[in-house]
């Protein structure tokens, strides 16, 4: 490893990049780099194979050696005076370790590849929430359309927990781009469709799920091969979208493994 480089300046250039990609969702695509807070999303890079083009250490942690190990992955390492830290991070207390990767290229989207469509779902944390699922769950791809929150902004990244680098993915999609699927597209409602627990699902196919207030929007309604609805009988009107989308995936790795 090459000597770490020490940053005291608040205007170092590097720190200046990584403030924006903290702090600004469109910041990502615009720079090309994406921010990886803490630990365990850093170890979920590096398990499957991303090289960061920097690694950033807390000056306090420099002096421990496990830390020290961890940001050796980077092509170069930086060490950050602590009084500068905390403005690479939204959170209360950030963790003293991150990497910085280039923002992976977009995939060509896979016609036969168990799928979930984000159809303009905004929060970061659901969306985020819903990566985490679909990785656990047996869906290998996912395709978010324009107006959902960017797959790659540091909310969503620390919501999914590392699932993204488990996952193709392809970002601000246009609704055309799902004419190449070859699976059907099921689309979910909170008072239409099918019964959950009576539906007869596909494997594969395409889960699409939509904004939080609007729903799936009519054209992909119109194109959908099976509705379904989650059965509440607690009386609520719906359920939040990443919760909706869990329990849809669990049901269609339950009918096909069971």
């Amino acid at each position: 490893m090459s000597e770490p480089v020490v940053i005291s300046s608040r205007d170092n250039p590097l720190l200046v990049r990584l403030r924006r990609l903290a702090r600004e969702p469109a910041a990502t695509r615009k720079l090309g780099w994406v921010w990886l807070e803490g630990e365990h999303l850093c170890r979920a890079a590096l398990g499957h194979g991303v090289r960061p083009r920097a690694a950033l250490l807390a000056e306090h942690a420099s002096a421990d050696p496990s830390w020290v190990e961890l940001a050796a992955a980077g092509a170069r390492v930086h060490v950050v005076a602590d009084a500068l830290w905390k403005s690479l991070s939204t959170l209360e207390s950030p963790a003293p370790l991150g990497f910085v990767i280039d923002l992976p290229a977009a995939p060509a989207l896979q016609p036969d590849a168990p799928t979930v469509v984000l159809d303009r779902v905004q929060d970061a944390g659901n969306v985020g929430s819903i990566l985490r699922s679909a990785a656990a769950l047996g869906v290998t791809q996912v395709v978010a359309l324009a107006g959902s929150a960017g797959l790659w902004t540091p909310k969503v990244l620390r919501a999914a927990m590392g699932a993204h680098f488990a996952l193709r993915l392809i970002d601000a999609a246009a609704p055309q781009a799902l004419a190449a699927l070859r699976v059907p597209l099921l689309v979910t409602s909170s008072h239409d469709g099918v019964a959950l627990p009576q539906a007869a699902l596909p494997w594969p196919c395409a889960w699409v799920f939509g904004h939080e207030g609007q729903g799936v929007q009519p054209a992909l309604l119109a194109r959908a091969a099976l509705a379904v609805r989650i059965p509440q009988p607690g009386g609520e009107e719906s359920l939040n979208v990443a919760a909706a989308a869990a329990i849809c995936l669990y049901e269609s790795l339950r009918t096909r493994s069971g």
